[in-house]
């Protein structure tokens, strides 16, 4: 395996692509007795529509997430997850619209439960039984979803900002959605989008990078698969379909969301440079120590349930802030006004090295969660990047950088506010 080492971190790791497109990746950790291991799909729930071999194909949605629940289960009968954490393993699974992951934790028995975790990942297995005995959970992971002002909230959003990118509609899909989903669909998505050119295996403990590399081998068929190309559709504009809703919901105190959408950068190291730049301009405009968030706190417009967020999805990207305001209204007028300022004066320069320091301890801090670790150079390596690049690049990043993704970012045209109320007595 190829050997790169981080010297300013003090971590080293181990990459190798084999044959059939699979990506592993290794950082030895020598001496710590925890070890994690995450095997990431590039596939989620934005990945509806694709070509495969030359044939169009078209999906519900939520059927990524179906197809995460269904991988559990083995021809043989086996319950993976009550295997796994019989061996005193901690594992798990998750999609987002961009990426499926499954992933564990444990001190002892690591190739063990590795071997069982690329097992039930390659091995397909559908039937119209099982695929209709986890309909009804899922409906009520999604009921329960419906149930979450904030999330409902997010997605009306996301509904005002996108007219056809299926980053609008949500991960799990809805109770109607999931109806149309079969264990066909389902095999047909695990051999478009499970194929080991799209998978990659990321770990990081006490191991020996050439025995997981071994293992990975092991696991899956020597030769590259047709692979799909996904079909996210014509490019959208920047401004949103809608500017302003206002609803009302069972809550008790008014929450907003304002959002923009940006265009992506593309993959390699312009897709890390870009992300290191949004972050840490959104830490120092609209951080809690900013003066935009303190400004509004001691007016009592915003409270520390604030919150900044960018989300990446194939060729999209959203800059959403929002929480709970009695004003939401005025806390829009505000964020065009300091926008305006800063076009005039630009990012303080103390704010900004201070932003950079937060930073930068808060990814070396995060180095410490292998979980963390392994789930950013994954995702990396979909994109393109070393995820242990960030430290060095985040260095190098100028606030003129910054001041001109907020200034393109928050164009006054390009944002949107959406609000739900409380309901009214009677």
């Amino acid at each position: 395996m190829k050997k790169r080492s981080f010297e300013q971190i003090g971590e080293s790791l181990y990459e190798e692509r084999l044959p059939n497109g699979l990506r592993v990746c290794v950082v030895p950790k020598k001496g710590f007795r925890s070890c994690c291991a995450v095997l990431a799909v590039d596939y989620g729930g934005a990945h509806r529509r694709f070509f495969l071999e030359g044939s169009p194909c078209e999906t519900p949605a939520g059927t990524a997430h179906y197809l995460e629940h269904k991988c559990f289960d083995l021809p043989e009968g086996d319950r993976t997850l009550e295997i796994l954490t019989a061996r005193g393993a901690d594992p798990n699974a998750s999609t987002g619209p961009d990426m499926t992951a499954y992933y564990f934790q444990c001190t002892e028995d690591f190739e063990e439960n590795l071997r069982l975790l690329l097992h039930l990942v390659s091995t397909p297995y559908f039937t119209e039984e099982t695929v209709e005995k986890e309909r009804g959970i899922i409906t009520q992971e999604i009921l329960m979803g419906e149930d979450d002002p904030g999330l409902r909230l997010y997605y009306r959003l996301l509904g005002m900002l996108y007219e056809r990118h299926p980053a609008r509609e949500r991960v799990a899909g809805t109770a109607e959605s999931i109806r149309e989903i079969t264990a066909e669909t389902l095999a047909l998505c695990h051999r478009a989008f499970y194929a080991p050119g799209r998978l990659a295996l990321c770990v990081e403990g006490d191991v020996d990078p050439e025995r997981i590399l071994a293992l990975a081998r092991e696991a899956f068929p020597p030769e590259p698969q047709p692979l799909p190309e996904p079909d996210f559709g014509p490019a959208e504009s920047l401004l949103p379909l809608e500017r302003f809703s206002r609803e009302e919901a069972e809550i008790s105190a008014p929450q907003f969301v304002i959002g923009a959408k940006f265009l992506p950068a593309a993959q390699g190291g312009e897709a890390l440079r870009q992300r290191l730049v949004a972050s840490l301009a959104v830490r120092t405009f609209l951080g809690h120590s900013s003066p935009f968030f303190t400004g509004l706190y001691a007016e009592g417009l915003l409270n520390l349930d604030f919150g900044v967020d960018i989300e990446y999805v194939p060729q999209a990207a959203t800059l959403t802030l929002g929480g709970e305001s009695r004003d939401p209204e005025a806390v829009l007028a505000a964020l065009r006004k300091a926008v305006e300022e800063l076009a005039a004066q630009g990012l303080d320069e103390e704010r900004f090295r201070r932003a950079k320091r937060a930073s930068l301890g808060a990814r070396l801090r995060a180095l410490e969660d292998f979980e963390s670790v392994c789930f950013a150079l994954a995702a990396g390596l979909f994109e393109g990047y070393c995820a242990l690049d960030s430290l060095t690049m985040l260095g190098n990043v100028e606030k003129a950088e910054c001041e001109r993704f907020l200034l393109d970012a928050l164009q006054p045209e390009r944002l949107a506010l959406a609000v739900f109320e409380p309901k009214k007595e009677g």
